[in-house]
């Protein structure tokens, strides 16, 4: 590839993609470093897990959502906040899902469970966001 094709790339790539590339690149390279997606997949599907472990698997695929305005919309200013503590509380659950029932150990899966989480919040704000209109 020549350099100018390559300042050419450079330049159709928005501030907000080169943003969200700050959590996509360092999350992949964490998940698949650690093997994060198969240990996790793993507990999912695996029969010998304990109760817990696959109920606190699924417990911290939770949602997660942010709005520009959500103060002050009456159902968004208690959702929002219940969502920011559906999002910690998952993270925990997976780094002590992954620490306690896999291979990887409590220090390997926290490192790994945030992996997933940045690649996660990452690959979300690439999706396109309506356009409010303010006035």
């Amino acid at each position: 590839m020549s350099v100018p094709r390559i300042q050419s790339i450079g330049r159709s790539i928005s501030n907000h993609t080169v943003r969200q590339l700050k959590f996509i690149i360092p999350g992949a390279v964490i998940t698949y470093a650690f093997n994060t997606h198969r240990v996790f997949l793993e507990l999912l599907t695996r029969q010998d897990v304990e109760g817990l472990g696959r109920l606190f698997a699924l417990a911290s695929t939770g949602l997660e959502g942010l709005y520009r305005s959500w103060r002050d919309s009456g159902i968004l200013s208690s959702v929002i906040p219940i969502l920011t503590v559906a999002i910690l509380v998952g993270w925990s659950l997976l780094s002590f899902t992954l620490g306690r029932w896999s291979s990887l150990g409590y220090l390997e899966g926290v490192v790994g469970a945030s992996g997933l989480y940045a690649l996660t919040f990452g690959l979300l704000g690439l999706l396109p966001a309506p356009k409010v209109h303010r006035s």
